[in-house]
């Protein structure tokens, strides 16, 4: 494994975005805060102090949820034709793609994904999204229903489908720019206004977007970017009287006090929260395939993936073979700092992560495990794990049950179907899974049995803005993307009218 440790000199547009003062996007302008709070951001592949945001007061929080709620209830938005704003929402699409590589870069020194990866998933991907979602806008509809117990012709009924209201949207620092256009524009299409809280490590993305926003024609107040803290911004934002739903991407134990809080105003929740995908390899793959297959499952994003094949089944005819092979694909794999062309895997979010990460290792080791690969922090002044494989695990260390959210797969083995598909099952989450094998009855029948929102076959971490996307269990509450995921945002209206 060789490790890159120099960080290349950021282009000009990103050494000028960096010299802006920080400000919030609150009824279709850039405003200073009302507080002098500041939330330092770091570029993951150094360590160092790259920009400083905005950590937003309660005051702060209320300006731009009152900015939506008027942007709502007066109606500049939901009164447009559904034509126009989908031409609008497809012209902030072709903005991003307009500055496609300045977001790339932008991207990849705020989380520490490569900025090849970003130019080719996270920027690409939003993209998509907005087009896909922006088709819905003139599609959603609601439907004619004739009442069964009253005589037929006595009363005309339907079903209208309307939108929630404001939309509070709370999105992660694993995909900072993606998941905020996954969480923005359905929104948008459903007819609601919103106010987007990033995450604080990764909100640079979210502001540069916020700037398309305006760009673009966006009504004043239909879309509001503030920055701050979870613990306060986005606590504020899930109480709030006026927000009448909360969508939230992030760990498990978070969505548990989100759920809570947002309780005493019955708010609508959607949550898309944490995984332990297992990725079970059947005697009949092609190994060459199959090890490939499950090292991108994991080692993709450096393992900061909510969907990431952390439990790795492997029949016990290919179990040593498939492992040799990932531990030797774990070691080739370059890692360093983001904007360097040779690195294959960047550093970890922050370095409260990395320690997160080293510290579920160190368990694993105290547990008996066996570190077939990687299994130390890399070198230099970035927040760097090297890929990490390990064997000798049983199901009750805690490798095997809890999220770790970076590059370490835990491998084991089975022999049958039933008992792998019990292993599988036996966890508290329910987001994604995988199947390797080349028997199509096989696959389905555990596509059957393994109870999660999302099951591949042959494949891993494939995602479609047409494709319903969410958890079983406590991986999560309701689905986004497709149709599911603009609906999410609407509430059911019965109409009945005596004739």
């Amino acid at each position: 494994m060789s490790v890159i440790t120099a960080q290349p000199e950021y282009s000009s547009k990103i050494r000028e975005f960096l010299k802006r003062e920080p400000k919030l996007l609150i009824d279709g302008k850039w405003v200073d805060s009302t507080t002098n709070k500041r939330i330092a951001t770091f570029d993951p592949s150094t360590g160092k102090e790259i920009y400083s945001l905005i950590d937003a007061s309660e005051e702060d929080v209320n300006r731009a949820v009152a900015a939506a709620r008027r942007a709502f209830d007066d109606g500049r938005w939901t009164s447009l034709p559904p034509a126009a704003r989908e031409r609008m929402i497809h012209k902030l699409a072709d903005l991003l793609e307009a500055n496609a590589d300045e977001i790339a870069e932008l991207e990849a020194i705020n989380n520490g994904k490569t900025k090849f990866m970003a130019s080719v998933v996270d920027v690409p991907g939003a993209i998509e999204m907005i087009r896909y979602m922006a088709g819905w806008t003139t599609k959603v509809s609601g439907s004619h229903i004739d009442p069964s117990s009253h005589p037929t012709g006595a009363f005309h009924s339907y079903v209208r489908r309307e939108p929630i209201g404001v939309a509070g949207l709370i999105s992660p620092w694993n995909f900072p720019l993606l998941m905020a256009v996954n969480k923005i524009t359905p929104a948008l299409v459903a007819g609601c206004t919103v106010v987007l809280k990033p995450a604080e490590q990764t909100s640079l993305t979210a502001m540069r977007l916020g700037e398309l926003v305006v760009e673009a024609g966006f009504p004043a107040g239909v879309v509001n970017i503030i920055t701050g803290m979870g613990e306060t911004a986005g606590d504020q934002m899930v109480r709030h009287k006026d927000i009448d739903k909360i969508a939230f991407t992030g760990s498990t134990n978070v969505g548990k006090i989100i759920t809570r809080a947002a309780a005493d105003t019955l708010k609508r929740v959607t949550l898309e929260l944490g995984g332990k995908s297992p990725v079970i390899m059947m005697p009949d793959v092609d190994l060459g395939m199959a090890t490939g297959g499950a090292a991108n499952a994991i080692f993709f994003n450096a393992g900061q993936v909510c969907v990431a094949g952390s439990r790795l089944y492997a029949h016990k005819d290919i179990f040593d073979e498939l492992v040799e092979g990932v531990a030797k694909a774990a070691d080739a794999l370059q890692i360093g700092p983001s904007l360097a062309p040779s690195t294959q895997m960047g550093p970890l979010v922050s370095a409260e992560q990395q320690e997160r990460v080293m510290s579920y290792i160190a368990s694993a080791k105290s547990q008996g495990a066996s570190i077939v690969a990687g299994g130390e922090a890399g070198p230099g002044e970035g927040y760097f794990v090297k890929p990490t494989v390990i064997a000798n695990v049983n199901p009750d260390m805690k490798v095997m049950r809890e999220e770790i959210f970076g590059p370490v797969v835990c491998a084991t083995r089975f022999d049958d179907l039933d008992e792998v598909a019990r292993q599988a099952n036996d966890t508290e989450f329910g987001l994604a899974a995988s199947v390797w094998t080349r028997d199509l009855s096989t696959m389905h029948k555990l596509a059957a049995k393994i109870k999660a929102g999302t099951v591949w076959g042959n494949c891993h971490s494939t995602i479609d803005p047409a494709l319903p996307f969410g958890g079983f269990k406590q991986s999560g509450i309701g689905r986004e993307q497709g149709i599911e995921g603009v609906l999410a945002f609407t509430e059911m209206k019965t109409v009945i009218i005596a004739l």
